[in-house]
């Protein structure tokens, strides 16, 4: 188990339910998709996700998903990822999905 947080820390995550507007493999990485979100009134993003084993394009495009949006952008393979894909798992990724329909944009608290 990691350290505990303060209740503090935790209010500073800004978890979001995003659409999946769009899919991309990436040239030369096994394990990465760009994929392109549309997060409500925050805009589009793009994250960078290794999740290709498990996930293919065509059945992610529309899907609801849980978006960590205040994560410090990052260069992976050249694409800036603007956030992260939750998802839980040890031995494979199993994106967070909404339980029941929400917008784009919607606080996950």
């Amino acid at each position: 188990m990691k350290p505990p947080i303060t209740y503090e820390t935790f209010q500073t995550l800004d978890m979001r339910v995003a659409t999946i507007l769009t899919v991309e493999a990436v040239a030369g990485a096994d394990k990465l998709l760009k994929i392109t979100l549309d997060v409500g009134e925050l805009g589009k993003r793009v994250v960078a996700a290794g999740i290709k084993q498990w996930y293919g394009p065509e059945e992610l495009i529309g899907k609801r998903v849980v978006y960590l949006a205040n994560l410090e952008p990052r260069v992976i393979r050249g694409i800036e990822s603007q956030g992260m894909l939750l998802a839980a798992g040890e031995s494979e990724a199993v994106l967070l999905l909404p339980e029941k329909p929400s917008t784009a944009g919607a606080v996950v608290r």
